[in-house]
């Protein structure tokens, strides 16, 4: 199956939807050092079968699409950063939003499914009228904005359109049935980061495609079961439990002790107990990206991700990277920030995946990524459900 990637980054979401099984015929990043990112690794054949990637740098309003088709999926996560609870709060009059160019590719390429990945700040109830809007131009691509028109009238005629659909007079091969539109937690697919956001997914109308999102496997209240009722957590790793650690409530403790049949949240620790102690001024035999750097401080609302939790949201920040959302906080209340590699690993880059850049640039790339394992789960669905079409 064929896809085209768009605002590809550092290639979390182009890695998940390629292990699925998508072959990629373009991808698209405006960003100069992300696609050096994605040029090295292909070089290198990091990935098997990502050998020929050449990402197209440069802005997605000047590309014809409909040059590359046909496809069976169009991915990607348009910049966050009009809807980030951490941006400006622009929403759709900010120049970045680039939702309106997602809806484009869908409408020139007529894919057979599309898979779009936001920010949870998208959903907020400043932006839930865009957010519905988008959604509809998503199910109705070829209901085009008119020239110089105020989203809101655009709204009013997919409006119509949608009236049209449910009617039946609407040809199904030329709108979308959007089947998600949800927020997701990294976390509930084993994701080592509580990082929630919003994925849509659609699938071609005359396909009839009957989907279901990947379900849940992890959960918070298994994790609190291994650490404070069982202690396999602390046994996996040969230590006692932190003495200054605050034990969740009685009614917690007591449905985690009856179980609900997931795999604990994977921790931070998890992820990079493997790893050697990071160093200043050179990276590890046969690891790359990891390096520390130095001046880590912790300050109001900054204070880093405990090492025996899933690491907070990274971010990448708008004017530049924001050390405290990036930091590592150990028990004894030291905090470092984290290396490159172990960011990676939090993102689930496998680490034959090297990022382009100084450490802020990288990180920025890495704030900015999806979470492979979780793209992947993703694309899974999705291929199943396409799959079991062609096998049909």
């Amino acid at each position: 199956m064929h896809s085209i990637e768009l605002f590809t980054g550092a290639g979390g979401l182009a890695l998940g939807t390629h292990k699925a099984g998508f072959r990629h015929r373009a991808l698209y990043e405006w960003n100069k050092q992300a696609c050096e990112t994605i040029q090295e690794n292909a070089r290198r054949a990091a990935v098997p079968g990502t050998e020929s990637w050449a990402p197209v740098e440069g802005d997605v309003r000047g590309v014809n699409f409909a040059k590359l088709g046909p496809v069976d999926l169009v991915a990607g996560g348009p910049p966050c950063q009009p809807f980030s609870i951490g941006g400006k709060h622009h929403g759709e009059a900010d120049v970045r939003n680039m939702i309106p160019e997602f809806a484009r590719a869908v409408s020139e390429l007529e894919p057979r499914a599309f898979l779009m990945e936001n920010v949870k700040g998208l959903l907020r109830e400043t932006f839930r009228d865009y957010f519905e809007y988008s959604v509809l131009q998503l199910s109705f691509p070829k209901v085009t904005p008119k020239e110089g028109e105020d989203w809101r009238d655009h709204l009013r005629r997919l409006e119509e359109e949608k009236e049209k659909a449910a009617k039946g007079s609407l040809d199904p091969k030329h709108y979308y049935e959007v089947v998600f539109k949800n927020v997701v937690n990294a976390a509930d697919y084993g994701i080592p980061q509580t990082r929630e956001r919003v994925f849509v997914v659609g699938f071609r109308a005359d396909l009839k495609v009957a989907w279901q999102p990947p379900e849940k496997k992890y959960s918070k209240l298994a994790l609190v079961r291994d650490q404070w009722v069982t202690d396999e957590y602390w046994r996996r790793y040969d230590m006692d439990r932190p003495s200054g650690a605050r034990p969740p409530s009685a009614g917690v403790l007591r449905l985690a002790a009856a179980g609900d049949g997931c795999k604990p949240w994977r921790t931070v620790r998890d992820v990079i107990h493997d790893l050697p102690k990071p160093k200043p001024d050179t990276d590890p035999p046969g690891l790359t990206n990891h390096r520390l750097t130095l001046g880590a401080k912790t300050y109001a609302g900054h204070t880093g991700s405990p090492i025996d939790l899933p690491a907070k949201t990274l971010k990448a920040g708008v004017h530049g990277v924001p050390g405290g959302e990036n930091m590592l906080a150990f028990p004894d209340g030291t905090v470092r920030y984290f290396t490159v590699r172990e960011a990676a690993r939090l993102q689930t880059f496998p680490d034959e995946w090297e990022f382009a850049g100084a450490w802020s640039e990288a990180m920025r790339q890495l704030g900015n990524a999806v979470p492979m394992e979780l793209a992947q789960e993703f694309a899974l669905s999705i291929a199943k459900a396409l799959g079991a079409l062609d096998a049909s």
